[in-house]
């Protein structure tokens, strides 16, 4: 999120199940991987953490990763209980109905702070934001690469009769 002082520690916003562990993932990497950061969290702060990295000792060093989004190599993040998923492991992931029939594939994973929603880019066209919770979705399996949906009442968009 940019600098936070002037000698060079950043403001970190941590997207962890406990915000904390970000530090413990050793290193992290930008978004395509061709920058690799080194960092120790200092202290809560409004909004983050301000937190330390290998070779940012200055205010300007650290205005200069402002919008740099930090990713963990997936070795290193704890393998999950049954009914807990990375949002990167759903992406790409076929959706069905729960007559088996395929409805689109994940787009993306939303988070809005009340629920999760899964973003579905239909086979028919265009996209549909479906709750993730367990009675909207009450398969995903992961080895096989396909969730089933029983999406409620006015998320699908309806289809049109042969007479209209």
């Amino acid at each position: 999120m940019g600098a936070f002082g002037v000698k060079g520690e950043v403001r970190l916003k941590s997207f962890c199940a406990v915000p904390e562990d970000l530090d413990s993932y050793g290193t992290l990497m930008s978004e395509d991987g061709t920058q690799t950061f080194d960092l120790t969290i200092s202290r809560p702060v409004k909004g983050g953490f301000a937190a330390r990295i290998k070779d940012v000792r200055f205010k300007d060093q650290a205005d200069k990763l402002r919008g740099v989004r930090l990713y963990v190599s997936r070795d290193a993040l704890p393998n999950l209980p049954d009914d807990e998923y990375y949002y990167s492991d759903l992406m790409g992931m076929t959706v069905v109905d729960t007559g088996g029939e395929t409805l689109g594939k994940v787009r993306a994973v939303h988070d809005h702070g009340a629920g999760d929603f899964l973003e579905v880019r239909l086979k028919t066209g265009g996209d549909v934001l479906i709750p993730f919770t367990n009675d909207a979705v009450p398969t995903v399996d992961l080895a096989s690469g396909r969730i089933v949906t029983d999406p409620p009442d006015g998320v699908m968009p309806e289809s049109k009769s042969k007479d209209e």
